[in-house]
This record gives structure tokens, C-alpha cells and sequence, in this order.
């Protein structure tokens, strides 16, 4: 009895198909862009100070976080919730309040010379801390800025920072506005090295 043999199978076409394919999920797959925190380095210190400036005691607000996701605030325990309240008090200010920052006369555009606050947040984190605790204090401090800067913002200029940012592209006087926003109240958030406890 004769065996018939089967046709082979035209596998010519075959790579076209898998190219379009992977064609079709190039083109349809979105791709998760990394998120991450805004933060511009200080440039490296070609000589080392041999008087460093001294940073008053009240201008610096405490921020640390240990082993346990323990949050402490000046020396006392706070809930991550409790914190943006706090550190926006901080770095608004008063002047006439000892235990609060210092003011300084700065220059500032469009507004002329104002009295600014000299405050720093200083952060220090264990190097048990967990990463998520750490966003979350980071979040709350950056938080903290970012409302007060839309604050003075819409007080001062009657804009958004959104509005800000975007027209500073086109308008040299909306530049200078976003300016004088940042200059009023500039973010100055200090990272210690983390460490442990005991050290």
C-alpha cells in the first residue's frame, strides 16, 4: 500500500506575520515611566570651608525618621499625617516669634526687597528605614512648599504655580513671577547621611 506524504506547510509568510506582531505590541504597549524625586544637587565642594557659616539653631526644622518608622519632629513623636501641617508653620514663619526662623532682607523680582525667611528642613533618615516611610516623609515636605507656594501664588499674582510654570515659557514677566514665587519661599530640604541609632 502506497503512503501518501503530506503537503509542506508554506512557511514563507511566517516572519512577516511575527514582525507585524511584534510591530502591533511596539506600538500599542504602553510603558510605565519611572517616577522618582526632583532633586538638583549641590556641585561638588572643590575646597573644603575652614568656617563653615553656622545655621542658628531656630532656623533648622528637625525631621528624623529611625529603624521603626518612628517619625520625630524637633525632638517629639508625629504621625506622618500631622507633619505638612507643621512643617508649612515652619517655613512660613514669624517673625516676631523667637523660637521661629529668622527673616532676612533679599531682593526679590517683581516684588522689590522683602523680608524672607531663613528656615531649612533637615531630614535624617536610620538606615533601618523603610523606603516607603521615606517617601511618605518626603512627599509631606515637598507638600508642605508646594501649598504654600500655590498660596502666595494666587495672593500675589492671582495665578496658579501651574499657570506660573507654563506661561514662564512665553513671558519673560511670568518667568520673573514664578521668580519671585521660589525666592519668597525656597525649598531647602538638607539630607543628612543616614546612620544608625546607636552610632
Amino acid at each position: 500500500m502506497a503512503r501518501r506524504e503530506s503537503p509542506e506547510i508554506n512557511a514563507g509568510s511566517m516572519a512577516d506575520i511575527a514582525f507585524l506582531l511584534l510591530i502591533f505590541f511596539l506600538v500599542t504597549t504602553t510603558m510605565d515611566v519611572d517616577t522618582g524625586l526632583t532633586r538638583k544637587l549641590p556641585p561638588p565642594i572643590e575646597e573644603e570651608l575652614e568656617n563653615p557659616p553656622e545655621v542658628k539653631e531656630r532656623n533648622v526644622f528637625q525631621v528624623l525618621v529611625n529603624a521603626n518608622d518612628d517619625l520625630l519632629v524637633e525632638g517629639e513623636p508625629m504621625l506622618v499625617s500631622n507633619l505638612r501641617e507643621e512643617a508649612k508653620r515652619f517655613i512660613v514663619g514669624d517673625a516676631s516669634d523667637p523660637a521661629m526662623p529668622e527673616f532676612k532682607l533679599t531682593d526679590v523680582p517683581v516684588l522689590g526687597s522683602m523680608m524672607v525667611s531663613k528656615q531649612i528642613i533637615s531630614l535624617q533618615n536610620d538606615r533601618g528605614t523603610s523606603y516607603e516611610m521615606y517617601i511618605k516623609v518626603q512627599n509631606e515636605l515637598v507638600g508642605a512648599y508646594n501649598d504654600i507656594r500655590e498660596q502666595y501664588a494666587q495672593q500675589k499674582f492671582e495665578k496658579s504655580m501651574r499657570q506660573l510654570e507654563d506661561g514662564a515659557k512665553g513671558s519673560n514677566l511670568i518667568k520673573a513671577q514664578l521668580k519671585a514665587v521660589k525666592k519668597v519661599y525656597p525649598q531647602r530640604i538638607s539630607e543628612a547621611e543616614p546612620k544608625n541609632v546607636g552610632e
